[in-house]
C-alpha cells in the first residue's frame, strides 16, 4: 500500500526505501491500539522533521524524538548514554514582578541582600532538581537531562552544568506533550516533591549541529508511542516533495490498518462490478430493470475510460482488452 501511494508522488529510488520507514512509523504509534482496537491511530504522534543536509534517500525513522534546538552549555558533552529525562514547564529564570512595586535601600549592603533574596527564589528550584539528580544518579553511570518549555537563565545553567546536567530550554509545547509518551515519566508544572517516577528514560541523547541550527536526538526510548521521521534533502523543493509524499503514504497505511481491507485501483473494481452487473442483467432480471442494470454497468466504466484517456491510450481498445 505504501509503495503504491509513494511511487505516484516521487521517484522509485526515493519511494522504495521510504516504504519500510513509513510502515514502521505507523506500527510504532499503533502499538497501544492492542489494548483498545477501536482507538484511532493519531498521525500527529509522528513528527515530520527536516534537515537540509545530504540526499533525499537518507531520510530515516527515529524511534524517539528529534528536537530542533540544543543545549546552551558549550562545555558539556554533546552525546550522553543512559539518560534520565525530566520534562518541565517551570520558569528557571529571574522574573520581574507583575505588579508595580518599588524597593528602597539606604546602603549598598541592603541592595546586595535584596538581589540575593530575589535570586534565591530561582536557585531553590534548581537545587531541588540537583538533589533529585544526586539521588538517582549517585554511584551509577546514568546521566540527567532537563527539557524545559520555559526559560533557564545563565546562572541556573551554570549551576546545572557544574553537576553535569544538560538543560534544554524553550522546548515547543508539542514536544513537551510527546516526550512523556515516548520516554515515560510526567510533564511537571512544579519542582516540589520530585520523585523518580516523574522521570523518563532514554538510552542515547545526542546533539547534531548543522551550520547555525542545532538538533537534539532522543533515541532508545522505552515505550515509543511517538516517533520522528527525519527527512533529509539537498534543497527546499525536494524536501517539500518528500514531505507531501510521506503525508499521503502515512494516511494510506493508517486507513489500511483501520479498515482491514483494500480496494484495487486503476479502475479494476469498476470493471469487475460492470461485468457482474451485465451478467446479472442478462440472466437474473427482465423487463425495464434490465435497462437500469445495463445503464449502471456502463456508468461504472467512466472511471477506467477516463484513466485510459489520461494515459494517452485509446479508451475503447483498453476497455475491451481488460
Amino acid at each position: 500500500m505504501a509503495k503504491t501511494s509513494l511511487n505516484t508522488k516521487i521517484h522509485p529510488s526515493q519511494a522504495n526505501p521510504l516504504c519500510e520507514i513509513l510502515v514502521d512509523a505507523v506500527k510504532t504509534i499503533s502499538a497501544k491500539r492492542e489494548d483498545n482496537p477501536n482507538e484511532d491511530i493519531d498521525l500527529h504522534m509522528i513528527e515530520i522533521m527536516h534537515m537540509q543536509h545530504k540526499m533525499s534517500t537518507e531520510s530515516k525513522l527515529v524511534r524517539g524524538l528529534v528536537l530542533d534546538h540544543g543545549g546552551r552549555q558549550s562545555d558539556l558533552p554533546s552525546s550522553l548514554e543512559n539518560c534520565y529525562i525530566l520534562c518541565l514547564n517551570v520558569s528557571l529564570e529571574y522574573e520581574k514582578t507583575e505588579v508595580h512595586s518599588g524597593f528602597f535601600w539606604s546602603s549598598a549592603d541592603q541592595r546586595e541582600k535584596l538581589i540575593a533574596s530575589e535570586r534565591q527564589f530561582t536557585d531553590d528550584k534548581v537545587l531541588q532538581i540537583i538533589a533529585l539528580k544526586k539521588k538517582v544518579c549517585e554511584g551509577t553511570n546514568k546521566n540527567f537531562v532537563i527539557i524545559n518549555q520555559k526559560g533557564i537563565d545563565p546562572p541556573s545553567l551554570e549551576l546545572l552544568a557544574r553537576e553535569g546536567i544538560v538543560g534544554i530550554r524553550r522546548a515547543k509545547k508539542r514536544n513537551g506533550e510527546r516526550i512523556p509518551l515516548a520516554c515515560g515519566g510526567n510533564q511537571l508544572n512544579s519542582v516540589d516533591d520530585l520523585t523518580e517516577k516523574d522521570l523518563g528514560f532514554a538510552k542515547h541523547v545526542y546533539e547534531q549541529v548543522l551550520g547555525e541550527d542545532k538538533y537534539t536526538f532522543i533515541e532508545g526510548v522505552e515505550n515509543p508511542f511517538s516517533c520522528t521521521l527525519l527527512i533529509k534533502g539537498p534543497n527546499d523543493y525536494s524536501i517539500a516533495q518528500t514531505k507531501e509524499a510521506i503525508r499521503d503514504g502515512l494516511r494510506a497505511i493508517k486507513n489500511t490498518i483501520e479498515d482491514k481491507c483494500v480496494v484495487p485501483g486503476a479502475g479494476a473494481f469498476e470493471i469487475a462490478a460492470s461485468e457482474n452487473l451485465s451478467n446479472f442483467a442478462r440472466t437474473q432480471v427482465s423487463g425495464k430493470t434490465k435497462l437500469g442494470c445495463n445503464a449502471f454497468a456502463d456508468a461504472l466504466l467512466v472511471v477506467p475510460r477516463t484513466l485510459a484517456q489520461n494515459s494517452g491510450f485509446d479508451a475503447n481498445d483498453t476497455i475491451l482488452k481488460v
